[in-house]
């Protein structure tokens, strides 16, 4: 991972806090190879963090010949960020350490499509960071379901908040005084399985997110894929036609539509498995009991997802897909249908791609809207703009009092 920058020092030195954050404990030789500096001028960086008091240098361990490596780790408290996931009817806050670690987290009701909504989630935000310790804020990171122009301006249009041309950067900022980051929540997300995740090995990869809705976030080449206006990775949108048994919930015949949580539940209402009033918490509960009709539905949605995703790898040849979002509770059921989809519509040299299922929580996306603050010294190609340029200057001075 090559820093491409042209802030110089400053950049190298917040690179080393954040790969040490999310790698841990980590020998000065190691830290020059992965983030492309000399020997020597890591040896300078990392002697001005411990003066600093950014790092702390940890005894020798083992029984190495001639002089062993002495490993470098985190302090902890040289900075935290807040992460926020908005939806349409509440809002998930947390609050973490450099290391990517949740000290603190909370959920609180919010109404979107309110006519002061924004003055509102300020309102909610403020009263969060009341609570919080002494360490420094670095910046504010939030996840949105929808398109966002930008991290740095944050201009938003989500269908399911029901906001268009929203300037939520510009109003977070003027209102809070902190950097601000603003992205499509599950990009967030790639953002924190590349920094802290099974993604930190691999440059190219992918995270779909089954819930809700349907959603992906595209890294390639260490970057996350955002495309001309920030929509990339849209997949729940893909028309994908008949979705065999399933109902669709409108008639836009997109996967979501077929596989999204009220539209399983549609489904398993018109075929009697749930009453009338039931949501995909009963169809859950019926397949967990052993229902075969309810087992069924989840596995006609893993068929449609499974090759609709065939397609997608075909198309951004990922090294791997890492499967998120609440509807990984039931993965199981979806399975049946997902695994022997996928694989026979891959072609014959890419059957064998790596798919990790990963447990849910729900704060989950919440520190994925953080970590778009603590990736900033990892933006290759400048996607956080003048607002990374912000976080990077209260990691490197440890204040998080500047005004942006």
């Amino acid at each position: 991972m090559t820093l491409r920058s042209s802030t110089g020092t400053d950049v190298n030195r917040s690179a080393i806090l954040a790969y040490v954050g999310a790698h841990g404990p980590t020998s000065r030789a190691d830290l020059a190879r992965a983030l492309a500096v000399s020997p020597g001028l890591m040896t300078q960086l990392t002697k001005d963090l411990l003066a600093d008091g950014l790092v702390r240098e940890l005894e020798p361990t083992g029984n190495a010949i001639g002089r062993p490596a002495r490993k470098l780790e985190l302090v902890s408290s040289a900075g935290h960020a807040i992460g926020l996931k908005v939806v349409a009817d509440h809002v998930a806050f947390v609050e973490v350490a450099l290391d990517g670690t949740v000290v603190r987290s909370a959920i609180e009701p919010f109404d979107a499509a309110s006519a002061t909504s924004l003055s509102e989630l300020v309102q909610l935000i403020e009263q969060f960071i009341a609570g919080r310790g002494s360490e420094p804020l670095l910046g504010l990171g939030v996840g949105i379901p929808g398109s966002v122009d930008s991290q740095a301006n944050g201009v938003v249009d989500s269908v399911q908040l029901g906001w268009r041309s929203v300037p939520l950067g510009a109003t977070l900022r003027r209102e809070l005084r902190l950097p601000v980051l603003i992205e499509n929540n599950v990009n967030a997300l790639a953002v924190a399985e590349r920094l802290y995740g099974l993604g930190r090995n691999h440059d190219n990869f992918l995270v779909l997110t089954i819930g809700l809705g349907v959603g992906a976030g595209i890294v390639v080449d260490g970057s996350v894929l955002r495309g001309f206006s920030g929509g990339a990775g849209e997949v729940g949108h893909i028309p994908v036609g008949d979705g065999g048994g399933l109902k669709a919930k409108d008639d836009t015949g997109t996967l979501e539509s077929f596989v999204g949580q009220d539209a399983l539940a549609l489904t398993a209402r018109h075929r009697g498995v749930i009453g009338p009033r039931g949501g995909i918490e009963a169809l859950a509960a019926a397949a967990d009991a052993g229902d075969p009709r309810a087992a069924q539905i989840f596995s006609e949605a893993g068929y449609l997802l499974g090759r609709t995703l065939a397609g997608i790898v075909h198309t951004v040849d990922p090294e791997m897909v890492i499967v998120l979002g609440e509807g990984t509770a039931s993965w199981p059921h979806w399975a049946f249908g997902f695994e022997p989809a996928l694989r026979s519509a891959l072609l014959s040299y890419r059957r064998g791609l790596a798919v990790a299922i990963e447990s849910w929580q729900d704060e989950r996306w919440a520190q994925g809207a953080a970590a778009l603050v603590l990736s900033t010294p990892f933006d290759q190609v400048d996607l956080s703009g003048d607002q990374g340029r912000l976080v990077r200057e209260r990691l490197v001075g440890q204040s998080g009092r500047q005004e942006p």
